[in-house]
């Protein structure tokens, strides 16, 4: 990891399709995944998290909760006023807009703390296609691992753990 990670594989856990094994070279994580298990056909709402190779694009972090550290990644502070459109018809689908927001949106600025540190994937940001589903983060797990909306979720260690080594070069694979 000295040099960066370049890729990350992560795959279901066998005999757990919502819980996941997240692998930097020889290290493997545990991590959680979409309560749809993998899909290769994402779709709006599914809960599936994409048999997918997705880029590193950037992070958010709460300055109030997580440390982000060194990195080689473009890490925002999230704002109380900071929200992800998921409205497939809206002219801002799958972008971050500024609440208050017309269209309906997730809130960054989360009071469980899966968001504290938040990395945006790849996931049908250019082009962006309505109904292939809005973002895919690489974000903090739930206790226990439960499932997520479709993302990919580690511990708060084992992310500051790779958080200074992952870049826009870094890819996650979601494989079966």
């Amino acid at each position: 990891m000295r040099n960066g990670i370049s890729t990350i594989v992560v795959r279901a856990k066998p005999g757990d399709r919502t819980k996941g094994l997240l692998q930097v070279g020889a290290t493997v994580f545990p991590c959680a995944l979409g309560g749809g298990g993998i899909s290769a056909g994402k779709r709006e709402g599914d809960g599936a998290t994409p048999l997918a190779t997705m880029r590193v694009l950037s992070g958010y972090f709460r300055r109030d909760h997580f440390a982000a550290g060194q990195t080689r990644l473009a890490m925002r502070p999230i704002r109380a006023d900071l929200g992800w459109c998921e409205v497939p018809d809206d002219r801002n689908y799958n972008r971050p807009v500024k609440m208050p927001y017309g269209a309906s949106h997730e809130r960054m600025k989360r009071d469980d703390r899966l968001y504290d540190a938040c990395i945006v994937l790849d996931w049908n940001i250019r082009p962006r296609r309505r109904g292939r589903g809005s973002a895919i983060f690489f974000h903090l797990a739930r206790p226990g691992f439960t499932p997520t909306q479709g993302c990919v979720a580690v511990t708060a260690r084992v992310m500051a753990r790779l958080l200074p080594y992952l870049s826009n070069r870094t890819v996650l694979k979601v494989v079966r």
